[in-house]
């Protein structure tokens, strides 16, 4: 019922379309670019319901304060000490590793905000548990959720950070200003 009311809100009364060609195996990290607005939660999950995917995400642990945060644990966040020095890819790559399913998802610039040094951590989590990455795009401008590419860690980082943001490049967020890619 919830996942016909998420594709309904989402497809029929707000429009959105998608193009989605990769399969979605059992492990993966989702790489979901560009993150330029709280709206791109509200989007992804509507998109995750509806489609019945079951995805983990990092959320900065400031969000997860009472009555948000027992909320956002049951959808699957999963809060991110910033302060802390843990190795957040370390612990993720062995859940990963040790999981028969496993689908987390991260932005990788790590903020809403213009920022052209990407976070590295979803591609050495992928890496370290041997899982492709699946490069998903929200686009406001054409109002379609793309998902056409696979990466599968090689550890060439420099090389496939550039591939990855050359796929990224051309799609809109919701603040477009927000989005930067940096050099390619």
């Amino acid at each position: 019922m919830l996942n016909n009311f998420c594709s309904w809100l989402l497809y029929k009364h707000w429009g959105w379309t998608k193009k989605v060609t990769e399969a979605i195996p059992d492990k993966c990290i989702i790489c979901l670019a560009p993150h330029t607005s709280n709206w791109d939660f509200i989007i992804g999950s509507l998109y995750s319901r509806a489609e019945g995917m079951t995805a983990n995400f990092l959320m900065k642990k400031e969000w997860f304060f009472w009555p948000l945060g027992p909320i956002f644990r049951k959808m699957g966040g999963i809060p991110v000490y910033r302060s802390k020095h843990c190795s957040m890819t370390d612990s993720m790559a062995d859940v990963a590793r040790h999981s028969n399913m496993f689908m987390l998802c991260i932005t990788p610039e790590g903020t809403r905000s213009p920022n052209a040094d990407w976070k590295k951590g979803f591609y050495f989590i992928a890496q370290k548990a041997g899982i492709p990455i699946l490069l998903y795009g929200v686009d406001y401008e054409k109002k379609e959720i793309v998902c056409t590419k696979t990466i599968i860690p090689d550890g060439d980082l420099d090389l496939q950070m550039k591939e990855i943001k050359q796929y990224y490049k051309d799609f809109k967020g919701k603040i477009p200003e927000n989005f930067i890619t940096g050099e390619i």
